[in-house]
């Protein structure tokens, strides 16, 4: 098939692409690079320059390809602690730019639909692991900004009966050979860890050892990018199907800051020096997926379910490209 892939030159959307090329699929991505980096971006696939805010540059895009048979759409602000500074940044633009992309996507009689959703939905889980039925309370703007698209496609499909698949996911991590993580700025813990054992900074700060768990420190649940990528793909060629799902996406198992940090100095050899401050408000102590239902409709299994081998595939790819996309002269 022909997917578009909005965010394709993204972390997640570029690992994506290219393991739906790898699977024998026709790769379009539609990117304005404002995060991404066009160097992610497999040979193989088509890349568009373009916007979600411009309508005109999406009639242009499905006029181009009239024979995309489906969406992957990546393309979001993502940051929480931003969304909490700048809210209308994704409480009005995430939703204008998903919404102007639906609106073209069933006008060129587009009825297949991946939303990358978040975690973020569940600030206040009732029991752990979290599943699908657990109740919706975002954390954020960004959070709230991703459950507003998702309530969006249950009408899209009750009025155009477009078929879609939301995949809640947890941390991603990890990276493959070719293309990594790289934020401007950096926020996510493995990769700031990596930046310590690269030299790029003196120590990694540990935000609060006071939590209720068995170190002290916050338990969160990775999940790697190419195991990201492909339950996208199954959830993709699984909608003609089995109709329009959401899905929880993660290992199942935390693991606590204090041993992301053990495993990361197992894998790098560095000693990875850590401080600790205070705690980061709204953090909750635990957050770990089920991810069961994946697994039992559509037999998602991650490749990647050991944290030392997520950190080994990330500390490859920053050890060969230790300032990321970025040409250092």
């Amino acid at each position: 098939m022909k997917i578009l892939v909005t965010g394709g030159a993204g972390y997640i959307g570029s690992a994506t692409a290219a393991e739906l090329l790898d699977a024998g699929h026709h790769v379009v991505v539609f990117d304005n690079l404002s995060q991404g980096h066009r160097a992610a971006v497999p040979a193989a696939a088509t890349f568009i320059l373009g916007d979600l805010a411009d309508r005109a540059a999406l009639a242009q895009l499905f006029a181009t390809h009239p024979d995309i048979d489906g969406i992957m759409h990546f393309a979001s602000y993502t940051l929480v602690g931003e969304s909490m500074q700048q809210p209308l940044l994704y409480l009005r633009d995430n939703l204008v730019n998903a919404a102007n992309l639906l609106e073209a996507a069933v006008a060129a009689g587009v009825r297949r639909f991946i939303l990358s959703s978040t975690a973020n939905l569940f600030d206040d889980p009732a029991k752990m692991p979290i599943d699908e039925h657990e109740r919706i309370v975002p954390g954020s703007p960004y959070g709230e900004s991703k459950f507003f698209i998702e309530r969006m496609l249950h009408w899209f499909e009750r009025i155009y009966g477009l078929r879609y698949a939301c995949m809640r996911y947890f941390n991603a991590s990890g990276d493959t050979p070719e293309r990594g993580e790289h934020h401007d700025p950096e926020t996510h813990l493995i990769p700031l860890i990596l930046q310590v054992a690269l030299g790029q900074r003196e120590q990694i700060t540990i935000f609060g050892d006071d939590y209720p768990t068995p170190d002290g420190t916050c338990i969160r649940d990775y999940v790697h990018v190419v195991d990201l990528a492909q339950a996208h793909i199954l959830a993709f060629e699984s909608l003609d199907r089995l109709g329009s799902r959401k899905y929880n996406l993660g290992n199942g198992s935390g693991f606590s800051v204090l041993e992301v940090i053990e495993a990361a100095r197992r894998v790098t050899g560095h000693p990875i020096p850590h401080v600790v401050g205070p705690r980061r408000a709204g953090d909750p102590a635990i957050l770990v997926a089920s991810a069961e239902s994946i697994r039992q409709e559509l037999g998602w299994q991650p490749r990647y379910p050991d944290i030392e081998a997520i950190i080994a595939t990330a500390w490859e790819w920053h050890r060969s490209h230790p300032h990321g996309y970025s040409i250092i002269a």
